[in-house]
């Protein structure tokens, strides 16, 4: 089997992939950007991701982008480490319901606090999506508190990939000005990702 190549950023959604391949125990290697330098943007990377963005997973097939479709992908390539309901269509469709979310509103609230003129020119138009940032992102939160953790894990007793997906956006929230206390179940559920081997190694880089 041929090995994988993750780019990657520590504190971006990329951090998901990186646990995931952890969890299926998959071959790969890591290639980190330093997106503060600017290296998303080079023409080195931009030939591999030319959204200039990271994830970004290299295969045997192509390059393969986007941090749900790169999650299923390592879930669908090793199926033995049980990372997603394959044998249950309402499960699954469960998980990407919430890695949808993640990506399309949580992801956003968060992206408006630092990267506000990707949406805007007018500079007060950018200061007033990062300052309603903290309020959009509890909303956000509260939802999942209330809505998708429905037992230890975000599907009940099985653990997925939307928990590790979970724990990286969750991961954002004190340095967006929300304390995790807010939300009990949140934090409970960080606590126990924290506890599992495979992402204490993942984190390491």
């Amino acid at each position: 089997m041929s090995e994988l190549t993750l780019y990657l950023a520590p504190g971006t959604c990329a951090m998901a992939v990186r646990i995931a391949l952890v969890e299926a125990g998959a071959p790969h290697q890591l290639k980190r950007l330093d997106l503060a330098a600017g290296e998303q943007r080079t023409p080195a990377y931009l030939a591999i991701n030319p959204k200039g963005r990271v994830p970004a997973l290299v295969t045997e097939r192509g390059v393969l982008t986007e941090t749900p479709a790169l999650l299923l992908y390592v879930a669908q390539r090793f199926p033995d480490a049980g990372l997603a309901p394959l044998d249950d269509p309402f499960l699954l469709a469960r998980m990407q319901e919430v890695h949808s979310f993640l990506a399309s509103t949580v992801h956003v609230s968060h992206a408006h606090g630092r990267r506000g003129s990707r949406w805007a020119d007018d500079e007060q138009a950018i200061a007033a999506m990062k300052a309603r940032m903290p309020q959009n992102m509890r909303e956000g939160f509260a939802e999942i508190e209330h809505h998708y953790l429905a037992g230890p894990w975000v599907l009940g007793e099985r653990f997925s990939l939307a928990d590790i997906y979970l724990f990286v956006v969750a991961s954002w929230l004190e340095s967006d000005g929300v304390a995790i206390d807010e939300f009990p179940k949140v934090a409970a559920h960080t606590r126990r990702m924290l506890a599992r081997p495979a992402v204490q190694q993942a984190l390491l880089l």
